[in-house]
């Protein structure tokens, strides 16, 4: 059974804004302030975090906000999946880039407990966590780091507030999420305006997320892919929703506009190319899932180099030995 005593939740904040240090026992850190295991002062600035903090405040004070949440729970769901598949109870738990807290709302409907998991929120730059060293048993996050600038820096700090032998276990979009929408409208684009630019945000090949999570300084790596399929009447019902969950584009480096006829263009190509039987659109979007533990001494190591008994060679004899009844030396 897993038993949680604490949940606490971060939510975005301004890049500007400070944590205080003495509620909530927190340390005092500020944007730009590194500290052990921060982001690099050479990181890369693709992302306009500002505007992203505006797309997402707007798409919560819409009058029906709930009917764009369907892909971050269910996403929140199969994270809760894997958490119960981890044998341990996680006193003290941290959910980074929380949104409406699907995790812990899952979590509570598996919770075999009457009472519901006690949460407590925090508005942060998800960039700098302000909690101290060896806080936490888990660290969970659910499509939110995908808009992080520093993203090895983002998972370093997350390895420097987990508890020794605690687990960090999350989701983010992966490289081929919504490619149908980015092959539309870059067909669309160039046949128009003579060329494109980016409209889909750029994100991480899951080749590059286990070197990420093992420079962070993680053990006992576990990376998988999973493709979710959603139909819409259309494109631009697509895109409306992308709106409504706060996950428009919002790279330096992307148009602020297209021409209508683009637009209408890039429609008509996207159902043209992609179209299914009933006359719906698909949409792709890729999940990586990722879990990483932070070192201790009672983990499981690999064994030392050359220390084996047996060569890969004597693998080969394993069927004949076992047909004749031996059991291999």
């Amino acid at each position: 059974m897993l038993r949680l005593t604490g949940f606490w939740f971060l939510g975005p904040r301004p890049p500007a804004a400070r944590v205080a240090g003495k509620k909530l026992g927190l340390r005092k850190v500020a944007s730009g302030v590194s500290f052990p295991g921060s982001a690099s002062p050479k990181a890369l600035n693709i992302f306009d975090r500002n505007l992203k903090r505006k797309q997402k405040n707007w798409a919560a004070r819409q009058p029906d906000p709930m009917k764009f949440e369907y892909l971050k729970e269910e996403v929140g769901s199969r994270i809760v999946d894997r958490i119960y598949d981890v044998a341990r109870d996680f006193p003290l738990a941290l959910d980074v880039g929380c949104g409406r807290g699907y995790i812990a709302q899952h979590l509570n409907k598996k919770n075999t407990l009457e009472t519901e998991i006690p949460t407590v929120t925090v508005l942060a730059d998800e960039e700098f966590l302000p909690f101290r060293e060896n806080t936490f048993d888990l660290v969970v996050s659910s499509l939110s780091l995908h808009w992080v600038n520093d993203l090895p820096g983002a998972l370093e700090q997350i390895r420097y507030v987990l508890k020794p032998d605690g687990v960090f276990i999350g989701a983010m979009f992966g490289g081929d999420t919504l490619y149908e929408l980015r092959c539309s409208l870059q067909l669309a684009e160039t046949e128009r305006e003579g060329g494109f630019a980016p409209h889909v945000s750029p994100f991480t090949a899951v080749s590059d997320l286990g070197h990420l999570l093992g420079r962070a300084g993680f053990n006992t790596l576990t990376v998988d892919t999973d493709e979710i399929q959603v139909n819409y009447p259309g494109m631009f019902e697509l895109m409306e929703d992308l709106q409504g969950m706060g996950e428009s584009n919002c790279a330096w480096n992307r148009k602020p506009l297209l021409h209508r006829d683009t637009m209408l263009a890039a429609a008509a190509i996207y159902r043209e190319m992609y179209r299914n039987e009933d006359g719906s659109v698909p949409a792709t979007y890729q999940i990586y899932y990722m879990i990483g533990w932070k070192y201790h001494d009672s983990q499981a190591r690999p064994a030392e180099r050359g220390s084996a008994t047996v060569s890969f060679g004597e693998l080969g004899k394993i069927h004949d030995l076992m047909s004749q009844g031996k059991k291999p030396q």
